[in-house]
């Protein structure tokens, strides 16, 4: 224990001995900060003191000025700042305020005034220690800069930067703004399995655990997709779940193994039904929660206005990257027009792994503004139906904005014969090393054999959209606990 942490135990203490609990179990509070700050501001400009009226405040310490019989606290609670005045001939004990340190969290008892200067402020008569902080905040005009330590303690950081807090409330009024836009449209929320036997619904790597009662090993879910088309099955006609995804894949600006994804099916819909619905919530939602469609991102104005582009993927690869991929119909030809382009890709990677390669590399970083791609190879996208005529193509789209991928749709596939086909070929790609293939799931094929209506289904990464609606240029910005390795102390 360092030695400021040893002062701050002593004063709980003093504390102690003078009969007070510095944790005591309740307080009492009448107003919040923000309604203590807008009492005053109502007054009439020459009122100053509101002696009528008594209120009790509380929140965590962080400012304080002492000016000889006078000291002056700021309290943060979760609706803001107030001020509080303590005057040595209002306060019995006014010695008592020694033990007060930065980050303590108190509770006032007082009347509302004015300043001098105009500042709303409680004049205490009374104050109640209610949690001692053994560890002071971070300091206040610095803050943290450190990237790492910011987001593993991430307590810290909100303590000390507003701009983190703005960004988590954004956050969360974003996605109770999803919900009700889905609610709206009478789709049901449901909740699906966490472990699953097959990890299915996504072309990614899983986490494994052991499932002790069973004597199992389980996957963590790496999409929602299986279990939801499930329910379509059954009869719910519109179901979408919210909730956390796990692919064992690698840390970086737009990844983190544990993620937030929505996604929805709707039954009699197709793909181009879902982006339309796609481009109003996104928009709306944007509307709604921040007042504008307008956002500044990497250095780029982003503008989530509807309607949003559509291009196809053969044509995006025509446009940005100078390839055309009608001349380099298999893995031989298009293998070695990459090679020579020098775009990596691994060496057991199949015809639709190199076309989403030369994507990624010509096309994803030039897809600024909201853009549908539409229409991809049916060798990477084995749960959409084909696209009628080119069978080749299946009727899948991805959005894209400021640069990266954030979400993905199809028109579902819902032939049980040919579903099986397409999980075969996956299970051939895996066994010649594509870890990222898809599994065979059995009950899944056995839920399709008894029938599923025509479907659109729709997935979304609620992370990469907050870092485009707050502007934050990585991932682990509106994730609140990221994952880090472990430091071993």
């Amino acid at each position: 224990m360092d030695e400021l942490a040893a002062q701050r135990i002593a004063k709980a203490e003093a504390l102690r001995a003078r009969g007070t609990d510095p944790y005591p179990p309740r307080v009492a509070r009448s107003h919040t900060a923000d309604a203590v700050n807008q009492i005053v501001e109502a007054w009439p400009p020459d009122r100053t003191e509101g002696a009528d009226l008594e209120v009790d405040v509380t929140g965590r310490v962080v400012g304080r000025r002492d000016q000889g019989k006078a000291t002056f606290l700021d309290l943060r609670d979760g609706s803001g700042r107030i001020q509080v005045l303590f005057r040595q001939n209002s306060l019995a004990d006014y010695d008592s305020l020694k033990l007060i340190d930065f980050g303590d969290f108190i509770g006032v008892h007082g009347s509302p005034i004015r300043t001098r200067t105009g500042q709303p402020t409680v004049a205490g008569t009374a104050w109640t220690m209610l949690t001692k902080a053994l560890h002071a905040p971070p300091e206040k005009y610095h803050g943290l800069a450190d990237a790492e330590i910011r987001q593993r303690r991430r307590y810290l950081d909100l303590m000390a930067n507003e701009e983190t807090r703005r960004v988590f409330t954004v956050r969360s009024k974003v996605v109770a703004a999803i919900r009700r836009f889905l609610d709206d449209r009478g789709f049901l929320e449901v909740e699906t399995p966490v472990l699953q036997e097959a990890a299915g619904g996504a072309a990614a790597r899983p986490f494994v655990t052991h499932f002790n009662a069973l004597g199992e090993d389980r996957f963590l879910r790496i999409s929602l997709e299986l279990h939801l088309k499930r329910l379509v099955v059954g009869g719910f006609d519109k179901v979408y779940e919210m909730g956390r995804i796990f692919r064992n894949e690698g840390l970086g600006a737009k990844y983190n193994p544990e993620f937030t994804m929505i996604e929805t099916y709707e039954a009699y819909a197709d793909y181009n039904d879902v982006a339309a619905m796609v481009e109003e919530m996104v928009s709306g939602v944007a509307e709604n929660v921040l007042g504008t469609t307008t956002f500044a991102f990497r250095g780029h104005e982003i503008s989530l206005a509807r309607p949003w582009r559509r291009v196809t993927f053969h044509d995006a690869l025509r446009e940005y990257g100078a390839l055309d991929l009608d001349a380099f119909p298999d893995v031989a030809t298009l293998g070695a027009e990459l090679r020579r382009r020098k775009v990596d890709f691994a060496p057991t990677a199949g015809y639709g792994k190199l076309c989403d390669e030369a994507m990624s590399a010509y096309v994803e970083p030039n897809l600024i503004q909201p853009t549908f791609l539409m229409d991809y190879p049916i060798e990477i996208s084995p749960l959409a139906k084909s696209k009628p005529g080119n069978p080749r193509l299946v009727e899948r789209w991805e959005i894209f904005m400021g640069g990266f991928e954030a979400g993905n749709a199809y028109t579902e596939l819902n032939d049980p014969v040919e579903q099986r086909v397409r999980f075969e070929e996956q299970l051939a790609l895996k066994a010649a090393g594509d870890d990222e293939a898809e599994l065979m799931d059995e009950d899944f094929l056995f839920a399709l054999e008894h029938g599923m209506p025509p479907t659109g289904g729709f997935g979304m990464g609620i992370d990469r959209l907050l870092m485009i609606l707050t502007g934050q240029p990585t991932i682990r910005e509106v994730i609140l606990f990221p994952q880090h390795k472990t430091v071993k102390e």
